[in-house]
């Protein structure tokens, strides 16, 4: 086996590195034409359910790109089927849900989780990566309460949450309710990835910035709060909190215990860096430049990197996922310049 290349675990820690380490939300599937080939024959899920499959997508891009960690390959609705949503991914539009939760009692149908026995394929997949293939870290993740309960009851994608928000500030019990179930689900599920081999944990808040700052100090914040802490009393795993939108929670993510805040490309690193933020910071190109000439790429690129060497603790990233019509040597070549750019 090569050597690992923990470049990314020494950012997180402060740890003197050769360069900035590179990473793209998405990175695996979408864009490559291996994926897409794969495609043809499977879905989404299906992929996920063979491990050998599923870790050949996962590696591709630390392959194809040389990026400095890897991102599981796999759907942050996963854990929901195995608690009793009847969940599927519609091609076009996203996950769908067909009994999406609507009451108290909904809530206390849902079952537990147990992820030996609902998602062997995940941890299998894990192991195949960590034991044999990856040399380089790997990347396990979940979804945030809000998001997961935007999902279960809107009853898929959503612009402005408008049922899960109602749900929110009518009937507290059963919200509270739903945020417990889904921290304790997730902190089952994160600690088996990492238990399986995964390095770090990335916790998608993605919708969480649809919330003003009251609303998600009250609502939401004690549920990332006691996710982020249980994940943390097992296992001492980097936690990576993101989310779109959310520039105005900074200062209620950075209370978390969190190791890394991910940025979306509203918020610049140098305006985190005024907010005093001292913690490893990620991101955050804007994913529609991927498709404008090199020249443009660069020159947005270069005050990124700048202020990420300034902060001191910076991992690049998008500040959201690689879409579909993304050429894949577009980002080979963003991940050789930000290495030679950032090169100590």
């Amino acid at each position: 086996m090569l050597n690992k290349n923990n470049t990314i675990l020494h950012m997180i820690k402060g740890e003197p590195v050769d360069h900035t380490p590179v990473w793209f939300m998405r990175q695996a599937g979408r864009s490559q034409p291996e994926y897409r080939k794969l495609k043809e024959k499977y879905s989404l899920f299906e992929i996920t359910h063979q491990p050998e499959l599923c870790a050949y997508v996962t590696h591709l891009p630390v392959d194809n790109y040389n990026t400095d960690a890897a991102v599981l390959y796999k759907d942050i609705m996963t854990p929901l089927q195995p608690i009793g949503i009847d969940v599927e991914i519609k091609s076009g539009i996203g996950p769908v849900i067909h009994n999406p939760i609507k009451s108290l009692q909904d809530v206390e149908k849902l079952g537990k989780i147990d992820p030996k026995r609902d998602v062997p394929y995940v941890l299998d997949t894990i192991k195949l990566l960590t034991e044999e293939k990856l040399n380089v870290p790997l990347i396990g993740f979940t979804g945030a309460p809000f998001t997961l309960a935007s999902y279960m009851i809107e009853g898929g994608p959503s612009k402005n949450y408008n049922n899960t928000k109602a749900m929110m500030y009518s009937d507290e019990e059963t919200w509270f309710a739903l945020m417990n179930h889904l921290v304790e689900m997730s902190i089952t599920y994160v600690s088996a990835q990492v238990e399986a081999g995964a390095e770090l944990i990335q916790v998608f808040d993605s919708w969480g910035g649809a919330l003003n700052e009251e609303d998600y100090a009250y609502y939401i914040k004690p549920a990332m709060d006691k996710l982020i802490t249980g994940i943390k009393q097992q296992y001492d795993v980097p936690v990576i909190l993101f989310g779109v939108g959310a520039s105005h929670l900074i200062k209620q993510w950075d209370s978390l215990p969190i190791d890394v805040l991910g940025l979306d490309w509203r918020c610049s690193i140098q305006q985190a860096q005024d907010l005093h933020i001292t913690k490893t910071l990620q991101g955050n190109l804007d994913p529609s430049l991927l498709l404008a000439p090199w020249d443009v790429i660069e020159r947005k690129l270069k005050p990124i990197l700048d202020q990420g060497m300034a902060h001191g603790k910076h991992i690049f990233n998008l500040g959201h996922g690689v879409f579909p019509e993304v050429q894949p040597q577009t980002l080979e070549k963003i991940t050789t310049f930000v290495h030679n750019y950032t090169k100590r």
